[in-house]
C-alpha cells in the first residue's frame, strides 16, 4: 500500500486535506477517490500518535487531496538501539546518498559537521537549502522503507563548535570517534549494550590528528571499523549495519 508522510497530528475519524507535499505525491501517482493509502506523522509525542494510519481518499482537487482516517496501527520499525551519526560531510551527491541509506538503516539523527579536510562548506541560505533537501530525502526514504519516524538532519556546524556546544551528547553517553589509530576498539564490541550511541567520523581524507585529539579531550573514545580505509559515506553505512540493524 502506498505510504505518505503527513506531518500533522492524525486521529481515527478525521477528515482533512493532506499537506501540500503528500497531496502532490498522491496526485503524481494518479490515485482516485476510494483508494486506500497509508499515512504516518513522522514523529511521536507532543500530540503525535506515532505508528501509521490507513486512510481513504475522499476527494481529488486540482491541487488538494481530501482523506478520511479509518484506522491506526501502533507498529514501529525503529531499531532497538538509537544510533546518531556525526558526519564530516562528503561532497557532491555522496551526502545525499548517505542520508538516504542511513535513513533506510535506521539512523536516529544526523549531525553534519565541517572539518579541516571538508570539501563541502555550508552556511547561510546555501546551508538552509541543503538541510531542506536532505530532510526531504530522509522523508522519501521513510516512505519507501516503512519507517514511521523521520530522523532529523541537523544544521551543519564546524566540528570544533559542535564538540564544545550544547547540542553535543552528554559526557556519560556512548560516544565513539572512528579512528585507525593504535588502540582503537572494534565498534560493535566497544558500544556494548548501550541503547543510544553517537558515532563521529571525518569527511574525505578523514579527521586530522588534531581533530581526533579534540574529540578525545571531550571524552569521545576511538573505535574502529577494521583495518581498511573506508569512504566517508561507506563508514556511516558500515557503522549502522553493525549497530542498528535488527
Amino acid at each position: 500500500m502506498p505510504r505518505y508522510h503527513c506531518p500533522i497530528p492524525l486521529h481515527i475519524g478525521a477528515e482533512l486535506d493532506l499537506p501540500a507535499g503528500a497531496a502532490r505525491h498522491v496526485q503524481v501517482l494518479r490515485h482516485q477517490p476510494g483508494d486506500t493509502i497509508t499515512l504516518f506523522e513522522g514523529q511521536a509525542g507532543s500530540g503525535f500518535a506515532g505508528g501509521e494510519f490507513q486512510a481513504t481518499i475522499t476527494r481529488m482537487g486540482r491541487s488538494d487531496v481530501g482523506v478520511r482516517i479509518d484506522s491506526h496501527s501502533a507498529v514501529e520499525r525503529e531499531p532497538a538501539r538509537a544510533v546518531h551519526l556525526v558526519v564530516g560531510m562528503p561532497a557532491n551527491e555522496r551526502m545525499d546518498w548517505l542520508v538516504e541509506k542511513a535513513t533506510e538503516l535506521g539512523v536516529a539523527g544526523i549531525q553534519p559537521v565541517m572539518a579541516a579536510r571538508s570539501v563541502l562548506k555550508l552556511k547561510g541560505e546555501r546551508a538552509d537549502k541543503k538541510i531542506e533537501r536532505w530532510q526531504s530525502i530522509a522523508i522519501s526514504a521513510c516512505e519507501q522503507c516503512g519507517r514511521n519516524q523521520v530522523p532529523v538532519i541537523h544544521a551543519p556546524q564546524s566540528l570544533a563548535d559542535w564538540l564544545r556546544g550544547k547540542d553535543a551528547p552528554a559526557a556519560d553517553a556512548s560516544r565513539w570517534v572512528l579512528s585507525l589509530r593504535e588502540g582503537s576498539r572494534p565498534l560493535r564490541t566497544a558500544a556494548g549494550d548501550a541503547k543510544a550511541v553517537w558515532v563521529l567520523h571525518g569527511p574525505e581524507g578523514g579527521l586530522t590528528a588534531q581533530e581526533e585529539d579534540w574529540a578525545l579531550e571531550q571524552g569521545w573514545r576511538p573505535a574502529s571499523l577494521g583495518s581498511r580505509v573506508l569512504r566517508a559515506e561507506t563508514a556511516s553505512v558500515a557503522a549502522l549495519s553493525l549497530l542498528a540493524l535488527d
